[in-house]
């Protein structure tokens, strides 16, 4: 029987799109003035903070809709801007710069619904508000430590074969060796040669020097390892202290975006990204005199800085390994229920460690916390000029040989050990970073944005309507209804997958979609019109009708769907989220267009005598 769909055919039909209703469905809930407490490294949240809060809202006479506190993070719901404005004001100057407190949108999502997974859809930097940065990495920092990394690994190296040195240092793009004999230097040049790739051996026979130099690949892959580094770090720290939905990525050479949506505070927002800092453990210098360093008597191959709990302390020059080798961090407690954090390192850290610490069990080892600051000024290349501050956080005993995985101990507390978990599992950047640009994006103006945005979306969606109506009458309120379940499947997809942002030409890309979702149908309905015409009779007329335009619509909609692929893989930002929404609305309106239409006229019409049909 012509133009009779199966029932399985129908119920997955209706089944589609009642999960993409289900999950477009938290959409029309909208989203909560909110108030957003996280902990930075030296704080944290808990129940204490929760009470300091009510306490503060209490006084303001500020009924919130809801305070929760999880992992860490605090959050608190109110029932308008303004007194979002009163209500972080007067958070901030009760818990002080200890703590980040900024103004955040939070989903107004009914409980069952979250129960489902089912939650809206990410509005991006232009419809939501927030703060954008761009940011720019040190470069030269970053060879000069990834270098004297490479010196460290040449000294140990040397030691390890016994081959005496006066001399291993940076120089310009590679290390210097300077040998100690001419025996030791034909031992060096044969150890050396080849052994790491990446680099060109040159030797001076009569200064019984060899230096090893990067080549321009070596070069061109380091600093491109600087910049990949440094933006997974970052990320892991955004997503640390609990900032929703951050975008950070890569843009040229040596920059970094970083968006934070729903965040206003452009100072605090500063204060996450702050942290521009890289950890090193050292070994304590405990065989000489702190007090004699502190007068300027700093014995070779030591250095001397201040302790963060009071003092100085003398540390060895030598660095065991720095932050960048750290996989995991974590806080807990040893057999004496003290506080420690516990550490896991990669392979090469975990080498590292066990080589230096072989010898010294016992002795104290130590954890420099390294930042820096910019000056405000420019070098003669125009690189920005930082300052670098340093301190020790950290003092304990090795009290065994260590290898990928040990713990620090000596914290002084439960809290003290939270927080250096934190920042050890955060990462330690591979060059410091300096903000060049940044912008606020403020909620009225995201809304502004969303509410042109939804009337341009209306609008195309009432003319498109009312003229499929005027000309193909019963079939055009068919296509109408496949348009309006188009909509809900495109927000319904947007909202399940977890990546897909909506921005301003996001919404472009679903208005565009809405001119388009009709293409098929109009096909459709024209080839409908010409086998009536033929004489064909009106089941037959309908049969023909979608199997000839089938082709016709793949094609057209297959090489639109090519175009929003290319956009995607090679486009940025906006241009990423048009791709992403006409891409979806092109799968969606086939499917509409071609399935649920002829659900719908296969139930009307289909398998029935019918003497005329009007098109």
């Amino acid at each position: 029987m012509l133009n009779k769909y199966p029932l399985w055919k129908n119920l997955m039909v209706v089944v589609i799109l009642a999960i993409a209703a289900l999950y477009a469905l938290p959409n029309i809930y909208g989203e909560d003035f909110a108030v957003q407490v996280s902990a930075t490294r030296t704080t944290n949240v808990d129940t204490q903070t929760l009470g300091r809060v009510e306490d503060t809202l209490s006084e303001l006479q500020i009924t919130p809709k809801a305070l929760t506190l999880e992992e860490g993070q605090l959050l608190v719901r109110l029932s308008s801007d303004a007194e979002q404005l009163r209500a972080r004001e007067a958070i901030l100057r009760e818990l002080g710069s200890d703590y980040v407190v900024a103004l955040n949108l939070a989903p107004a999502t009914p409980e069952w619904l979250d129960a489902l997974g089912a939650t809206p859809m990410k509005l991006g930097l232009d419809l939501r508000g927030g703060v954008h940065f761009l940011m720019e990495v040190d470069m030269n920092e970053a060879m000069r430590k990834i270098l004297g990394q490479m010196r460290d690994t040449i000294r140990t190296d040397l030691r390890e074969e016994r081959i005496r040195y006066t001399r291993v240092e940076r120089d310009g793009n590679g290390v210097s060796v300077t040998l100690r004999s001419a025996e030791d230097f034909q031992a060096a040049l044969r150890y050396l040669d080849g052994k790491y790739e990446g680099y060109t051996l040159s030797d001076n026979e009569t200064t019984q020097e060899i230096t090893l130099r990067m080549t321009e690949t070596k070069l061109a892959e380091t600093q491109d390892y600087a910049i990949s580094q440094n933006v997974t770090i970052l990320r892991n720290r955004v997503n640390e202290l609990g900032v929703a939905e951050p975008l950070v990525q890569r843009q040229g050479a040596e920059r970094i975006v970083v968006q934070l949506p729903g965040v206003q505070d452009t100072a605090r927002a500063k204060e996450i990204l702050g942290a521009t800092a890289t950890l090193e453990f050292r070994m304590v210098d405990d065989e000489n005199s702190v007090r004699d360093a502190e007068m300027g008597r700093v014995p070779f191959g030591s250095e001397l800085y201040p302790n963060r709990s009071g003092g100085n302390v003398l540390l060895k020059e030598d660095v065991i390994l720095t932050g960048d080798h750290i996989v995991n961090a974590s806080s807990g407690f040893d057999e004496n229920q003290r506080p420690q954090v516990n550490i896991s390192l990669d392979g090469v850290g975990g080498d590292k460690m066990s080589l230096a610490t072989r010898d010294n069990v016992g002795k104290p080892m130590a954890t420099l916390f390294i930042e820096f600051k910019a000056t405000g000024d420019r070098d003669q290349e125009g690189n920005i000029v930082f300052e670098r501050q340093e301190e020790v956080i950290n003092v304990a005993n090795i009290q065994t040989r260590l290898g990928s995985n040990f713990r620090i101990t000596g914290l002084d507390s439960v809290q003290e050990a939270q927080n250096l978990a934190l920042l050890l599992r955060a990462g330690a950047l591979i060059a410091p970073i300096q903000i060049v640009e940044e912008r606020t994006v403020g909620p009225s103006l995201g809304q502004e944005n969303i509410n042109m945005g939804m009337q341009a979306i209306i609008w195309g969606f009432v003319l498109v309507l009312a003229f499929m109506v005027m000309y193909y009458k019963k079939f055009g309120l068919v296509a109408n209804l496949a348009l309006a379940s188009n909509l809900v499947l495109i927000v319904g997809v947007m909202s399940m997958i977890p990546g897909a942002t909506l921005t301003l030409p996001g919404m472009a890309g679903i208005v565009l979609t809405v001119g388009m979702a009709v293409d098929a149908n109009v096909l459709i309905f024209e080839r409908i019109r010409e086998e009536i015409k033929a004489k064909r009779s009106p089941q037959q007329a309908i049969h023909h009708g979608y199997d000839s335009a089938l082709s016709t619509i793949a094609d057209a909609n297959i090489t639109t769907l090519i175009v929003a692929i290319i956009l995607f893989a090679v486009g940025t930002g906006p241009v990423k989220g048009f791709a992403v929404t006409l891409a979806i609305g092109i799968v969606t309106s086939m499917f509409t267009a071609i399935v649920g239409t002829r659900a719908v006229i296969n139930a009307i019409w289909g398998g029935k005598r019918i003497e005329k049909l009007s098109v």
